[in-house]
C-alpha cells in the first residue's frame, strides 16, 4: 500500500474539482447505483495518471455537460473500495488508472489504461466529453 503522504495530493487533484473520494465498499456501491450519471475514476500513482488521466478528467468535467456525480477510488491505497468498484466494471479487466461512466447503475462507457497511456490530457478530455454528450 502506498503511503498517505504520497497519495493525498494525488487525491486532491480530483477532490478539488468536485470528486467524492470513495474509501469503502459501501460508499462505492451507493455512488455507482445512484440514479443518474456517475463518473468513477480509478486514480493511481503511475505516470499516465499524473500526465494524462487526472488532468484529462479535470478538463472534461470543467465543461457545462458532465455526469451528475463525480467519484474516485485510489488503487494501491483504498484497496477494498477499488476491489468493489472493479466488480462493477465487468467485462473489463482490472486497470489503473481507469475511468468508468455509469447511467442509472449500468456501465455505459469505460476507458482502460491502454486508452490513457501515450495520450494527452486534451485527447482524453475530448474522448470523455463525447461520452458525456451521449450519456449525460
Amino acid at each position: 500500500m502506498y503511503p498517505e503522504a504520497l497519495v493525498k495530493p494525488m487525491k486532491a487533484e480530483l477532490t478539488a474539482v468536485g470528486f467524492e473520494d470513495l474509501t469503502t465498499p459501501d460508499q462505492v456501491n451507493a455512488a455507482i447505483t445512484a440514479k443518474g450519471t456517475v463518473l468513477v475514476v480509478v486514480n493511481s500513482v503511475c505516470g499516465c495518471a499524473a500526465g494524462a488521466a487526472r488532468p484529462g478528467v479535470r478538463l472534461a468535467v470543467a465543461g457545462a455537460k458532465h455526469p451528475d456525480k463525480l467519484a474516485t477510488v485510489f488503487a494501491g491505497f483504498d484497496t477494498e473500495a477499488v476491489t468493489e468498484a472493479r466488480k462493477h466494471f465487468s467485462p473489463y479487466p482490472a486497470s489503473s488508472p481507469a475511468i468508468a461512466l455509469f447511467k442509472d447503475g449500468t456501465l455505459v462507457h469505460f476507458v482502460e489504461r491502454h486508452h490513457i497511456e501515450g495520450r494527452s490530457a486534451e485527447t482524453i478530455a475530448e474522448h470523455l466529453k463525447m461520452a458525456f454528450q451521449e450519456y449525460c
